[in-house]
Parts: C-alpha cells; structure tokens; sequence
C-alpha cells in the first residue's frame, strides 16, 4: 500500500473515531495530522485537521523540526510513531506513520486549564475553547504575551496577539523598526508591515536614498505599489532626484517606472 492510500485509510478511520466521539458527546479535540517535506531548510509542512461540531478546520504550515523530538525523517522505509507537540495553551498528542519522512495519523489535543487565566492576568482575555485551539496552533506562548506587552503597542487584544504569532510580528522585529526611526505604536500597521514586506533593511535603503523620516502609512503604500529602492534610484539617474513619497506611490499607480 502506498502513502498515499495509508493517509486515506487514516482518514476515513479517524472521521468515524470523531463520529463516535460526538455521538457519545465527548468533549475531546481530536483530528488527523500529516507531515510533509518542505522547501524551508530544518522545518516539515504539519497540518492538522479538525472536523469538531460539524464544522471544519484545517492548518497547514512550516513547524522547525526540532520540534518533533524523536522523530527520524531521514529514516527509509515505514515507522510507527508517537509523538507530544506541548505548548503552553495545551498538547496534542500524535500517533501515526512516517514513510521515507512522511507521513499522518490522529492526535488529540488537550487544553491547559491554567492558560486562559494566566493569559488575563497579562491582559488578554475573552480566550475560550476555539481561541485557546488556535493559541496553542500558533504557539502564542506565555513569554511571547509578556515580549509584546512590554512593547507597549496601542491597539493590542488577544485576537492582535494571535494575528502578530501568525504573521511573524516579534518584539524583535518591532525593536528593528524603531531602531531605523520609524516609531510604530500601532498593531494593526505592525501587521501590515509584516503582510507587506516593510523591514528595517528596506526602510534602511531608503535613508540611503534621501528619504529619512517616511511616515508608517508611506512605507506600506510603497510596498503595496511597489516603489522599490531600484525605481527610486533609477528615476533619481534620470535626474528624478527630488520627488517626495507621495509622489513615487503616484508615479507607480499610474504604471511609470
């Protein structure tokens, strides 16, 4: 049998263990998981399953493979395996196959009472059994609240919390842009920052082509449009040397480079 037909065999197994489960009114978070290969060195693509309550989630995305302890994805050939994935809001629990480094199973999530407590004693509340879930997923970790709390963010709930884990908004990414001058305060434009590509090396270049003090809502336009540090300069070659910001994001709108 191929992986292929042994990941369809788990599947269908684990959707009756959850019909049981919901018959029975059982509370158990359970699902299925896979692992794959992924394009990223030292990370596997994890994706987990969840057709609780009727409805259906599903996450996919790279996890560092330090993170599978005990876990052999150079080993040939087929291997059972159990597995722990703890984080701070809860566990899951795996078991299941590897072949040749790939591979699924089932695995069931237990939530840690005390995380939502915690949580609020830090300031973000309103965390029940679907947000705690997808805490746990993301790895939104006690230490990583604490990191982005003392930053001071204007506009930070848990739901900003769990967007900033998703799109890659650390506290040392937030130190990197104040560093360049840019005093961003606000959680929704660090998000935007990170969803748009606006870094401390980008805004680094444009200092070095003359624009010093660019306004938060000027650095994310220019990456929407694409007013790059090679268009600016290549215009400034022209003798295009003192445009302003707004003025380049309105050069790019309208498709002169």
């Amino acid at each position: 049998m191929n992986v292929k037909r042994m990941i369809g065999l788990i599947l269908v197994i684990a959707g009756v263990i959850l019909g049981v489960a919901k018959a029975l009114g059982g509370e158990a978070q359970s699902g299925d998981w896979t692992i794959r290969r992924s394009d990223e060195p030292g990370k596997v693509e994890f994706s987990l399953m969840d057709s609780r309550a009727g409805g259906h989630f599903h996450s996919s995305s790279d996890w560092p493979a330090s993170d599978f302890s005990g876990l052999d994805f150079s080993k040939a050939g087929r291997q059972e395996v159990h597995f722990t994935l703890a984080r701070d809001a809860g566990k899951f629990e795996c078991e299941g196959f590897l072949q040749d480094g790939e591979g699924a199973g089932l695995f069931h999530f237990a939530a840690d009472a005390k995380y939502a407590q915690e949580m609020k004693s830090l300031g973000f509340g309103g965390i029940d059994g679907d947000k705690q879930w997808a805490m746990a997923i993301h790895d939104v970790s006690l230490k990583f609240a604490r990191d982005i709390k003392a930053e001071n963010l204007q506009g930070l709930d848990t739901d900003k919390l769990i967007a900033f884990k998703i799109h890659g908004v650390t506290r040392e990414f937030i130190e990197g842009i104040r560093k360049t001058g840019v005093n961003v305060s606000d959680s929704d434009k660090l998000i935007a920052f990170r969803i748009h590509g606006v870094s401390p090396d980008f805004i680094g270049q444009l200092k070095k082509l003359g624009y010093a003090h660019p306004e938060p809502d000027q650095l994310i336009a220019m990456r929407i449009h694409g007013v790059t540090p090679d268009i600016i300069t290549g215009l400034q070659s022209r003798g295009m040397k003192n445009l302003s910001i707004d003025q380049l994001v309105s050069l790019r709108i309208h498709g002169i480079d």
